[in-house]
């Protein structure tokens, strides 16, 4: 069910590269590991380009010790600029045949286990999607909300690109990936703490944030909401909001590590592509959380997610 590789270093994250953009590209270009030891976590939205997820990933994979993808909404898109016009399944299917050509480890394969400082963790990538469930306040169903969304103009482009053939829908696809995943997780031996790597996060609390509260229905749902608590979650790495930042839930920590756009992270004081570290736990990353309210803990901002 696992695999296991030994080894010093530090397990480290990203997300939501999204190198269709020069300056996001050159962010990839220069990305390196600390140590010859170290693993990258991607948490989705390389591109929505075959041709560029296959080039990133490459890019990566020569450099770390083990590079560990888990897919985003771009990935998945049928983008009339991409030559592979793939669909649905087929598509997902295709980006994981991509990514065992590179040795990129994918949902699809066993977990593996960090052994690394902070470990031993089995390292999860998950590929889960989104039900509708994150309803805006006063809407109770999934049409409630997309007219409400639709008056407010924050529609997100999945509901033109983003096909789930052959399921029936979207959240037809998603149940279907949760009850599998909810399976797998189960299976992990008693006493081994995870760390799910999921494009979406597995609770709603990072939707807090959002300038455009409408918008939490494509980012994920709550089918997961109390696996941080049954799966012994280390930590939870996420990205697709382009919030990067630290948040708690019932003590467990959540990591947004997404880079964004360049009109995003251009006015933010950090220095834009940093690699977020997992393992071993940064300072104040163990134990009670230094910032309870679940508020960013450092710099950062509510942005208009994708």
């Amino acid at each position: 069910m696992t695999t296991t590789a030994g080894g010093a270093g530090r397990l480290l994250a990203i997300s939501d590269l999204h190198i269709g953009y020069p300056e996001n590209r050159a962010l990839v270009e220069a990305m390196a590991p600390e140590t010859d030891e170290d693993w990258l976590l991607v948490a989705g939205d390389v591109s929505e380009n075959v041709a560029d997820i296959r080039w990133a990933l490459k890019t990566l994979a020569s450099r770390f010790r083990k590079v560990v993808w888990a897919p985003g909404n771009h990935e998945l898109w049928s983008h009339p600029g991409d030559p592979v016009s793939l669909r649905g399944v087929a598509r997902y299917e295709h980006l994981v045949e991509v990514c065992r050509d590179l040795g990129v480890t994918t949902p699809e394969d066993p977990y593996p286990v960090w052994e690394g400082p902070g470990g031993p963790v089995v390292v999860a990538p998950l590929f889960l999607l989104y039900d509708y469930s994150f309803l805006p306040a006063g809407c109770t169903t999934k049409a409630e909300g997309l007219a409400y969304a639709q008056n407010t103009g924050i529609v997100c482009n999945d509901e033109y690109l983003l096909h789930p053939d052959p399921y029936p829908s979207r959240e037809a696809w998603c149940r279907a990936r949760v009850a599998e995943t909810e399976r797998r997780l189960a299976q992990i031996p008693d006493g081994l703490p995870v760390v799910p790597v999921n494009h979406y996060p597995l609770h709603r609390h990072p939707m807090d944030v959002l300038w455009h509260p409408e918008f939490a229905m494509w980012c994920g749902t709550e089918l997961t909401a109390d696996w941080h608590r049954r799966f012994r979650l280390a930590a939870m790495v996420y990205g697709h909001l382009h919030i990067p930042r630290t948040t708690w839930q019932d003590g467990v920590r959540f990591e947004e590590v997404s880079v964004g756009y360049p009109r995003e992270w251009r006015g933010r004081p950090q220095p834009p592509g940093r690699l977020r570290r997992v393992l071993p736990a940064p300072p104040g990353g163990t134990g009670r959380p230094a910032n309870p309210s679940g508020k960013p803990a450092g710099p950062g901002e509510p942005g208009e997610a994708r």
